[in-house]
């Protein structure tokens, strides 16, 4: 077991582990190599460097200095995070992994679909969040849309609702791994390309490229890779459209779970995200303690 999981490589959750580390609390950080500082090519305004920098270059010092630390960071992607009492379950598209505290660091989802009215159905037949509104559809006929382990992981979810669940990759070749390719086969797969949705109060049909279409009572998006929102959604803790709400010590409103960095919202910069990541380092320590010493869970408003 892990004292804490932080999910994402970014500079939130690589400030965090230098202080939950050094605590000695033993700490994963899980993420894949995706964050939009990689894509920097020069960051000209981060204090400490004389000389403009590549994200890039930032990225691997920071991961080689929480590693001397001795956390432990791995490259994978997190399909669901589930709370069990005083514990969490943190699910990767290869294991699970137990812990007493998480924090959220995956920045903000930037998940644009090209498809024709699929925010005006949303609550309407269009759907983020299988636990939260699978209920909805029983016995009815549901899309999940998306190509990869998220996916096969949020139709698995549907199954407690309904046995009429397919897979719409929208033109994507699926890039199912691991268990997630042997359960996909439990689904029906569609790659058509999708231009759009329809219908009267609520959806009802589901458009393709090739001129066809399907009747459908409801979509599940899936797209990608899980959010910190899409986690936060399915947890039932506080956020504003994009973001995370979270008190002045990056605690949300569940004990033991914090945010930091831009899925929080606010101002997009390293500066920022490093000072967040700290201030849920040094929270996520106090938290421990107190769990330790049944102290309890304190909110600041």
């Amino acid at each position: 077991m892990y004292d804490a999981i932080i999910i994402g490589k970014g500079p939130a959750g690589l400030s965090a582990g230098l202080y939950t580390t050094r605590s000695n609390l033993r700490t994963l950080i899980i993420g894949k190599d995706d964050s939009w500082l990689r894509k920097a090519e020069r960051v000209d305004n981060y204090f400490g460097f004389a000389e403009p920098v590549s994200g890039e270059k930032l990225l691997e010092e920071g991961e080689k200095q929480v590693i001397r630390l001795g956390a432990d960071l791995i490259e994978d992607e997190v399909i669901a995070i589930e709370k069990k009492d005083d514990f969490f379950e943190v699910m990767t598209s290869k294991r699970k992994y137990i812990c007493k505290a998480v924090l959220l660091a995956t920045g903000r989802g930037q998940k644009k679909l090209n498809v024709a009215n699929l925010e005006k159905f949303e609550g309407k037949g269009v759907s983020y969040c299988p636990t939260c509104d699978g209920f909805f559809y029983n016995n009815m006929k549901v899309g999940v849309l998306g190509f990869k382990d998220y996916a096969v992981h949020e139709a698995k979810e549907l199954e407690a609702f309904t046995d009429k669940i397919t897979i719409y990759t929208n033109g994507m070749e699926p890039e199912f791994s691991g268990v997630y390719a042997e359960e996909a086969h439990r689904f029906p797969t569609n790659k058509k390309l999708i231009v759009r949705i329809d219908g009267d109060e609520f959806l009802q049909r589901i458009y393709f490229a090739d001129g066809s279409f399907e009747d459908i009572d409801g979509i599940f998006v899936a797209y990608e890779s899980a959010s910190s929102s899409d986690f936060a959604r399915k947890l039932g803790v506080l956020y504003d459209g994009s973001s995370i709400v979270v008190d002045r010590f990056q605690q949300t409103d569940m004990p033991g779970l914090f945010a930091a960095g831009d899925c929080t919202g606010g101002f997009k910069q390293i500066s920022i995200a490093v000072g967040q990541g700290a201030l849920a380092g040094r929270k996520i320590i106090e938290y421990l303690r107190n769990l330790k010493e049944g102290t309890g869970f304190t909110r600041e408003e």
